[in-house]
């Protein structure tokens, strides 16, 4: 199972940068993508779907041109769910879930807090919901896989100046400590699990600058983490910084059989 998440800060825009091209190089098997910024019905979602010989299912948030979740996957699921039962966020179109078998995928599109007080509240409020979620889920589904941009460096080694962003959205001390409690509960980040000393891995550069992706000065903020009991089955997991469909790029895991 080759898994790609890619938060593509609008799918329509990101198939203008040849985000079709790439996808026809057989990136994975199934792509999870967040931040789609549109309704099923507007996207050339054919076309894709032809490239790489798979369905997709859509989560769009009700706002047009708004956050939104889609899962383009060669593997057809068994049962899929759209939203996690939570208003704003299914509001939002921010939770999709697809069951393979006796594993559970869920793509997902944590909030940011970078507009103010009012989505950091928010987003202190979705992170709560989502690990109660994850928990309850858990008792019935035990294996599961939890892609997307969670909007949240975990550590100084993710983000490349941590002195500086110490009081930024993203990098805030309660969002690190969730990050703690989450994969202190059971819970793997397979690319730090793959390569844990590596530096300067990032998955979002900020776009106020053009040089900032030049220069590398990223964050980490996208995430493939999966339950310990599926901590023996992650044979790779990578991040592809050459992939510019986004400010945002591509990110890996492959489970074997």
């Amino acid at each position: 199972m080759r898994i790609i998440s890619y938060n593509t800060n609008g799918i329509r825009a990101a198939l203008k940068k040849g985000l079709l091209d790439w996808i026809k190089t057989d990136v994975a098997d199934i792509i999870c993508i967040q931040e789609t910024k549109a309704q099923k019905e507007d996207v050339d979602f054919k076309s894709i779907e032809e490239a790489m010989g798979c369905e997709s299912y859509w989560f769009s948030a009700q706002k047009k041109g708004y956050s939104g979740v889609a899962v383009f996957t060669k593997i057809k699921p068994d049962f899929v769910e759209y939203g996690h039962k939570l208003e704003q966020s299914d509001f939002e179109g921010r939770v999709i879930r697809l069951d393979f078998g006796d594993i559970t995928l869920i793509n997902a599109y944590f909030p940011s807090g970078t507009s103010g007080d009012e989505r950091q509240t928010y987003k202190y409020q979705w992170l709560d919901e989502m690990y109660d979620y994850l928990n309850t889920l858990k008792k019935t589904r035990p294996k599961l896989i939890l892609t997307g941009d969670y909007n949240i460096a975990h550590t100084a080694i993710d983000i490349h100046d941590p002195k500086g962003n110490k009081n930024s959205s993203g990098f805030l001390p309660e969002e690190r400590a969730w990050m703690d409690k989450f994969l202190g509960n059971g819970w793997i980040d397979s690319f730090r699990f793959m390569n844990p000393e590596t530096t300067g891995a990032y998955s979002w550069w900020s776009q106020r600058f053009p040089s900032v992706r030049l220069q590398n000065k990223g964050w980490r903020i996208d995430y493939i983490c999966v339950t310990e009991n599926l901590k023996g089955k992650i044979v790779d997991a990578k991040i592809y910084p050459d992939a510019k469909h986004s400010d945002h790029c591509p990110i890996y895991m492959e489970l074997k059989k």
